[in-house]
């Protein structure tokens, strides 16, 4: 059992899932966006402390810029810390990248911060003009050059994605310290340890499976990194209604729908109901049920994988918006509280 010296933070992500409306029809993209901004807003008043917004390139979710939204989201809130989930770098520009985030932070007063990834989706890479047979490559140079501008010193860089640069100063430079950056891991050991080697905080996404399964990739990490210490979080699933029945009436249809949908790109079989139930129970990936559940669940994975940041995804396909803002009200005024008394007793 890891132990945590600071209390755990609670946040949310979203990958901006076209939600459907009361007639069943999936709410236009711009609609989404708008019940996005609510979100937050909610987020921020019940005291979450981090959303996280992905970046897709899909016709079934609503967001390919991040940045654009958690700035607006920035402008109607005051407390809670913004960021992606995940940030594609590999088919992106580590320097836009990096200042598009300093931007951020600057207009919500220092609370940006950013999650990198390759992400689950390939889609940006042909957008963009990029070769997916260069996918490990990309990402390699491209955090290695990020890392260089994030130090906020003069860079000097040389690799093999773009032109050297020597001396280059890059804009707008954070008012405080170090622009907070994550590593996002889906259980490649190799990307545990490339995490360690820059110094970064660790974010596992837990998507399926028991997350026992990934304490060796929490003690790699450990490791790697020697004598340094850097927090650790998980990104997993999951929603939040009055009942343990409830919630998971709530979310299987469109769960089903989702997974099945993503499922039939990738050849894999239609996910079943036992399956999912397998999955909310205490063993599974999902973090589905009342609040008393749902906490006693993230209390049991930040106990054992010595945790500093819990993300639930709370979003999931076309689960309504109404719903969604349920769940956000219940992990922010009742799971978050019961998750901090648990740990307390530990």
């Amino acid at each position: 059992m890891q132990t945590m010296s600071t209390p755990l933070e609670l946040g949310l992500d979203t990958f901006g899932d076209r939600t459907a409306g009361d007639g069943g029809e999936l709410l236009a993209h711009g609609q989404v966006l708008r019940n996005l901004l609510a979100e937050g807003v909610l987020a921020d008043q019940v005291g979450i402390a981090f959303l996280g917004v992905g970046e897709h390139h899909r016709a079934d979710f609503a967001v390919s810029t991040p940045e654009v939204v958690l700035a607006a989201i920035a402008s109607r809130t005051s407390k809670i810390r913004l960021g992606s989930a995940v940030t594609v770098l590999s088919s992106d520009d580590p320097i836009r990248v990096f200042q598009r985030f300093a931007t951020l932070d600057g207009l919500s007063s220092g609370r940006a911060e950013v999650i990198l990834g390759r992400g689950s989706f390939t889609e940006s890479f042909p957008l963009f003009g990029f070769d997916l047979a260069q996918y490990e490559e990309l990402f390699e140079a491209k955090l290695d050059l990020f890392a260089a501008v994030r130090a906020q010193e003069p860079v000097t860089w040389d690799g093999p994605t773009r032109a050297p640069l020597v001396k280059q100063r890059v804009y707008p430079p954070l008012e405080h310290g170090l622009l907070r950056t994550w590593i996002g891991v889906g259980g490649s050991p190799e990307s545990v340890v490339r995490a360690a080697r820059y110094g970064f905080p660790l974010m596992l996404a837990i998507i399926g499976g028991d997350a026992a399964r990934f304490a060796p990739y929490v003690e790699l990490y450990h490791r790697a990194l020697g004598q340094a210490s850097q927090p650790i979080g998980v990104h997993s699933p999951g929603h939040v209604a009055a009942t343990d029945e409830q919630a998971r009436e709530d979310l299987w249809p469109h769960y089903q729908a989702y997974v099945t949908r993503i499922g039939r790109e990738r050849g894999w079989p239609p996910v079943s109901r036992a399956q999912f139930d397998a999955a909310a129970g205490p063993q599974g990936a999902l973090y589905v049920g009342s609040p008393e559940t749902v906490a006693a669940k993230i209390a049991t994975t930040a106990k054992l994988l010595g945790l500093a940041r819990f993300d639930m995804k709370y979003s999931h396909g076309t689960l309504a918006h109404e719903k969604l803002l349920t769940s956000i009200e219940l992990y922010g005024t009742q799971v978050m509280p019961r998750v901090h008394a648990l740990l307390a007793k530990a």
